[in-house]
């Protein structure tokens, strides 16, 4: 179990700080964002700052540990969304760097497989324990 939260918390660091660099920037429409997404992608700029908004509170629903299971999920899709857009749009348009996006998507889903293996883990264990009380009792 040790092992598994350490794998996750450091997948789940790295996909959240690198989520994080995007987003700041976005939110911010600096000329890097402005230039990469609106003149690039020919995304409007209206929706720079929204996109970097949803990457942040995707972020921060991974990173909180009081969050809903159900909102967690939701955080992992849009955060995927996020990525494979990105990488779709950057090879659409023939930019030569859209492979490094491989390495987010990895990140992401190491942390996905093993947020629910520590989820199950703790299911089990809770479940374990109960039952010993049960038969304690008895």
């Amino acid at each position: 179990m040790k092992k598994i939260t350490i794998f996750y918390w450091v997948l789940t660091s790295l996909i959240c700080f690198m989520m994080t660099g995007s987003a700041i920037p976005n939110i911010m429409s600096d000329a890097m964002s402005v230039q990469g997404m609106h003149v690039e992608l020919g995304y409007p700029k209206y929706f720079i700052p929204f996109i970097g908004w949803a990457k942040l509170l995707g972020v921060i629903a991974l990173l909180l540990p009081i969050v809903p299971p159900r909102l967690k999920e939701w955080a992992y899709a849009g955060l995927a969304f996020d990525l494979t857009g990105a990488l779709f749009s950057i090879a659409s348009i023939g930019k030569p760097d859209w492979p490094f996006l491989f390495i987010p998507l990895a990140l992401l889903a190491g942390s996905y497989f093993l947020y629910h293996k520590r989820r199950a883990m703790k299911q089990d264990a809770v479940s374990m324990s109960k039952r010993q009380l049960a038969v304690s009792a008895a």
